[in-house]
């Protein structure tokens, strides 16, 4: 049934809350679509931006995009391979960007840190938002309320109170953990870092980078170079839900629609502690 308005939860009439319900029970089927390709034969081609799709990235956004259309039928829907293909894009104060799967070279490579994305932008903010990582059986989803639980692909999520509600952290006192994409990092990353009083560096792929801040196990996150719009609204929604920023070159929190821009962001930084971010962002991420 179409998620109900009635309830209202802003003045636009979205249930956040009930948004990201819908959205992780979708992530949930993608995730077992997604896995009967996983460390199989996947039919992997290249697209014109030359990065790779593959049956499971179809297969996963066809139930989302079937879903979508029946619980929120009124909220228009970019997804990452229908804007590959040339779908047009129809925007709205509020729509909803979709990622199959986040980290496809992850998944190719057998690699477990992929995600499926799903996330609801309003009036530029990212309001709800569901990171789900089927190879590792973890979901994390926030539309006011950030939560984070274990779900295997397919299953049914669990009551309420069998959810782990989840918090930035404040950086301990003796520096920050740093994280970085084993797919995209690059010399302007290092040189932020060596800015700040960092004790370590992990490497995660996809939008587990944002989750994991959101979830209190590190700290920062930058990024240079392109992204879309659909690669990081999931998880900034989270991250903010649980506290959390994305900021982009300006030191303003990234916005979303960008349509002149093909809904490609710039560089940003996600955090879980604004102060931990140097004071002439711009300059720094430049």
């Amino acid at each position: 049934m179409p998620v109900k308005t009635s309830q209202t939860h802003d003045r636009l009439g979205l249930n956040y809350d009930a948004v990201a319900e819908v959205f992780a029970e979708l992530a949930s089927a993608a995730g077992a679509a997604v896995m009967r390709f996983y460390k199989g034969d996947s039919n992997v081609q290249t697209k014109a931006d030359q990065s790779p799709v593959c049956d499971a990235d179809v297969a996963g956004e066809a139930i989302i995009l079937e879903g979508l259309a029946a619980h929120l039928p009124d909220l228009p829907v970019i997804s990452e391979e229908a804007a590959a293909n040339g779908a047009a894009a129809r925007l709205a104060d509020s729509f909803i960007l979709v990622d199959p799967i986040d980290g496809t070279r992850e998944f190719l490579a057998g690699k477990d840190e992929f995600t499926v994305n799903i996330g609801l932008v309003v009036n530029g903010e990212p309001k709800a938002g569901v990171v789900y990582a089927p190879a590792l059986e973890l979901m994390w989803m926030a539309g006011r309320k950030p939560a984070s639980f274990s779900l295997l692909p397919g299953a049914k999520l669990p009551p309420a109170g069998k959810r782990h509600r989840i918090h930035v952290r404040r950086p301990e006192s003796d520096g920050l953990i740093a994280l970085t994409s084993w797919s995209h990092t690059d010399p302007r990353t290092s040189t932020f870092l060596s800015k700040l009083p960092v004790k370590e560096r992990r490497m995660i792929g996809s939008s587990l980078k944002f989750c994991a801040i959101a979830d209190g196990s590190a700290d920062i996150y930058p990024r240079f170079g392109a992204t879309m719009e659909w690669d990081t609204a999931a998880g900034d929604a989270i991250l903010r839900a649980a506290g959390g920023i994305v900021l982009a070159r300006d030191g303003q929190p990234l916005r979303y629609g960008k349509s002149a821009a093909k809904f490609m962001n710039g560089s940003f930084v996600a955090c879980g502690d604004r102060a931990s971010v140097p004071a002439h962002l711009g300059a720094r991420l430049a």
